[in-house]
């Protein structure tokens, strides 16, 4: 029998609204809530990467999308930014955020850690904990153990006095402890399997009446269940015969970096991923992400992971829905429902066809129901099931509740696809130029002078200033007399950095940058300086860009300037070298603008001290400020930061993040060609925006916005031209809707008006969105006439893909027939 966890709709409004306690158990190889078998769907929605004013939404359209739970990491750092200091305020409020997913009806999944990778900073460890005498992270070592209990606990205790398990009648109904230790625990040899244990019987230990998870860890203990992540996770069995088969990252994209082109995982080959995971006796599934959201702040982590988080998810960065992929998946979530009885209770039976095609039926007394699944990436399939042909494309699986009609195919889409547009601000008497003041970020102290807070005669990692700030300023001297062996007539400074920024500096001159790619961890930089005699003055700008979050021992990977930094002095082929890494050197951490809060809108930097003419451009170290109107309507919004370089945002003081639009996606690894979504996926698979800013608009939520005016602050590192920023609104722009015969096919442009159709075919139309082409057949009507009638100024317009309704075609019987339109929102 096969062994699944389900949750309907009616049952979680009973369960989160009764007084009774929800027990969670695992009974064999299934997870029992409130004494029934269930599958589960899942989707990851991270707190901190959007609003608190966003989570009703995100969270209502989860359950729409025919979601049952909603997953989260909880952010260490973020909560702990100094030891024994605590934030659970505003975006932070963990516990709001788990009582929205209550008041919705949905369960939570709580994944506490306290490490979570994520693209997170530090993977979401506090900085501090890397600067505690005799520590040594992820291991057993007893100081990391005592912070990361007395924080586990902590997130425990609150969720219990609120009563959020499960077990006490809360959302709650899964817990994981750790994360992804299994891919790294070799790395720290037989302390790493001690430390594992461990962190299961500390889990335990702390009775919160639900199970605990440990995803991508074979050898778990058997008090916690080992889980699936990947893109696939079908064929994954779980290390212990007695638990449930879970998926607690099936990944719907992938993240973006700096100088990365933009993923898209296709919705058919997301939507086979699942029901092949199911159709093999899969429990509980979750889309990481469902939501991807914004890295606000310095919550990035990589390094060089971008400000936004989209992840191709089903809900995009704004919250909006992200067609086709979100109503595929809807459409797949209700079929699976649907099913729920003979799924969880049937005996199953599997017939292998061959060529990757197999047939997997649940079967109960009252009912049958059936998967036929295709493997194969190039070949379609034809099975035979009771003397019925079925059809089944390559890389698909058919899903017929009854075993004989096929209700739902993967690979055969039946949802309107939604192509967004960036709109101008159309704010009431909005200028179309933003006007414009300026500072200088005050350098002199540094670059000039050597002024510092604390000195050393060596290098440090700059994790030592626990991560408050991106910038660290190192700083030395040397003094040097013509008669000095290294003196020579050409010298060059040269050092070796850890794959972040620096700016180099000597006696004032900006003499430099350098910085490297994701996943790039050390550079030299070598480069021609003029030194004089007497004191030379040497200043280092060093700004990270996110630290690591991921790998063994990520923590140790070095950030700052580890050295050596030389000076080299060079007579044709002879060269002097020094060394001046112990020297004694000075350090500053931070920027002066950063320190005055110029961001803040009530900084104590008067108004008064803004440059308002000669707005300088490509000046490194500059401020820039103004004020702009909020769009109108609701639409999300979005700053263009197009002309600039690198650098940070503010809108009303809060940060945007990051921005680079400067740093370009390779020119090559994108094809003109439609995305053929058969066969495994991988990162780079059908990339797009080759050549071009990896990340140009950058998210402005609308609760950082006021209703009258606004202020915009940027601080440009390498220098940029802020002339061409302005604000813009997304909305659909072009929606194409797709249905097979059969199928009803539903048009939206989600509360504005269809306001024309560009095409209409009912047949064997060619091509994708944007290039549709008649094919070889089609219906013998004037579809373009019957869908204007429909459709042209309406909101919705529903229309069925059936010969009935548009009329009779030339196509033969081995045509897949479909209805395609092309319309302009």
């Amino acid at each position: 029998m096969n062994s699944l966890l389900f949750v309907s709709f009616l049952l979680i409004t009973i369960l989160t609204t009764s007084i009774l306690a929800v027990n969670v158990s695992r009974d064999g190889r299934a997870i029992t809530i409130d004494g029934q078998r269930r599958i589960l769907l899942s989707g990851s929605i991270h707190y901190p990467r959007s609003t608190s004013e966003m989570w009703p939404d995100l969270i209502k359209k989860a359950k729409e999308g025919g979601l049952d739970a909603v997953e989260t990491y909880v952010f260490w750092n973020a909560h702990e930014p100094q030891r024994r200091k605590y934030d659970f305020s505003g975006n932070l409020d963990l516990i709001r955020f788990l009582k929205t997913i209550q008041n919705e009806g949905l369960y939570a999944v709580l994944r506490i850690g306290p490490y979570v990778c994520a693209e997170w900073n530090y993977g979401g460890f506090p900085v501090w904990l890397h600067n505690m005498p005799g520590i040594k992270l992820r291991t057993a070592n007893d100081v990391f153990m005592n912070e990361m209990q007395t924080f586990t606990s902590l997130i425990v205790d609150m969720v219990k006095q609120e009563k959020l398990f499960a077990s006490q009648g809360g959302p709650i109904i899964l817990a994981q402890i750790e994360n992804e230790y299994g891919n790294v625990i070799s790395s720290y040899g037989d302390a790493g399997k001690a430390y594992m244990n461990w962190c299961a019987n500390m889990a335990q230990s702390l009775d919160i009446g639900v199970p605990w998870i440990m995803c991508q860890q074979d050898d778990a203990p058997e008090s916690v269940i080992n889980t699936c992540n990947g893109y696939y996770c079908d064929q994954f069995e779980p290390n212990n015969p007695n638990s449930p088969k879970m998926w607690t990252e099936n990944w719907t994209g992938w993240f973006k970096n700096w100088g990365s082109t933009d993923p898209l995982r296709t919705a058919e080959d997301l939507a086979f991923a699942v029901a092949r995971f199911f159709q093999l006796g899969g429990t509980f599934q979750n889309y990481y992400m469902y939501h991807g959201g914004t890295n606000f702040g310095r919550d990035a982590g990589g390094p060089y992971i971008s400000t936004t988080y989209d992840y191709d998810a089903p809900l995009n960065e704004y919250g909006t829905l992200n067609q086709p992929k979100y109503g595929h998946l809807k459409q797949l979530h209700d079929v699976l429902h649907s099913i729920e009885q003979v799924l969880t209770y049937g005996n199953v039976s599997n017939v292998d066809f061959g060529n990757s095609v197999s047939a997997t039926i649940y079967s109960t007394n009252e009912k049958q129901s059936c998967f036929f699944g295709n493997a194969n990436e190039s070949t379609d399939a034809t099975i035979n099931y009771k003397g019925v042909n079925y059809n089944v494309p390559a890389w698909s699986v058919s899903i017929l509740p009854d075993c004989k009609n096929e209700i739902y195919n993967t690979a055969k889409v039946n949802t309107q696809t939604t192509k967004m547009v960036k709109a101008n601000n159309d704010a009431e008497n909005e200028p179309i130029a933003l006007n414009w003041t300026w500072l200088p970020e005050f350098v002199g102290q540094t670059v000039v002078l050597g002024h510092g807070d604390v000195s050393a005669s060596k290098l440090l990692d700059q994790k030592v200033t626990n991560d408050i700030s991106d910038y660290v300023w190192y700083m030395t001297s040397l003094d040097l007399d013509k008669s000095d062996s290294l003196w020579r007539t050409n010298m060059s400074l040269r050092v070796n950095g850890t794959g972040h920024v620096m700016h180099a500096f000597v006696n004032g001159e900006h003499v430099g940058s350098q910085w490297s790619g994701y996943g790039v961890f050390n550079y030299v930089f070598e480069k021609k300086v003029k030194l004089h005699n007497g004191r030379n003055q040497i200043t280092l700008l060093s700004a990270t860009v996110g630290l690591q979050n991921y790998g063994p021992k990520f923590d140790l990977v070095q950030t700052g300037l580890p050295g050596p930094i030389e000076i080299i002095g060079t007579n044709g082929d002879e060269s002097i070298i020094k060394d001046l890494s112990a020297h004694k050197w000075t350090y500053k951490v931070g920027l002066d603008g950063l320190k005055n809060q110029y961001f803040n809108p009530n900084s104590k930097i008067a108004a008064s001290h803004w440059h308002t003419d000669h707005l300088p451009i490509k000046r490194m170290m500059t401020w820039y400020k103004t004020t702009f109107k909020a769009p109108l309507g609701d639409d999300p919004v979005v700053v263009d930061l197009q002309g600039l370089s690198k650098g940070l945002a503010w809108v009303n003081g809060n940060s945007l993040g990051r921005y680079w639009p400067s740093y370009l996606a390779p020119k090559d690894g994108c094809s003109t060609e439609p995305c053929d979504y058969r066969g495994l996926y991988t990162p780079g698979k059908c990339a797009s925006n080759c050549g071009q800013s990896s990340q140009r608009w950058y998210h402005v939520p609308r609760s950082f916005m006021n209703l009258d005016v606004n202020e915009l602050v940027l601080f440009e590192e390498f220098g940029g031209n802020p002339s061409l920023v302005n604000f813009q609104t997304v909305r659909p722009g072009t929606v194409c809707g797709n249905a097979y015969e059969n199928k009803s096919m539903e048009l939206s442009c989600e509360r504005r008006a269809i306001s024309a159709i560009k095409f209409a075919s009912f047949g064997d139309v060619q091509r994708t969105c944007g290039s549709f082409e008649k094919g070889s057949c089609e219906a013998e009507n004037d579809i373009l006439s019957i869908i204007q009638n429909a459709c042209v100024g309406k909101e919705n317009c529903w229309i069925q893909a059936s010969e009935i309704v548009l009329g009779s075609t030339s196509c033969d019987a081995s045509v897949s027939k479909r209805l395609v339109v092309e319309a302009v929102c």
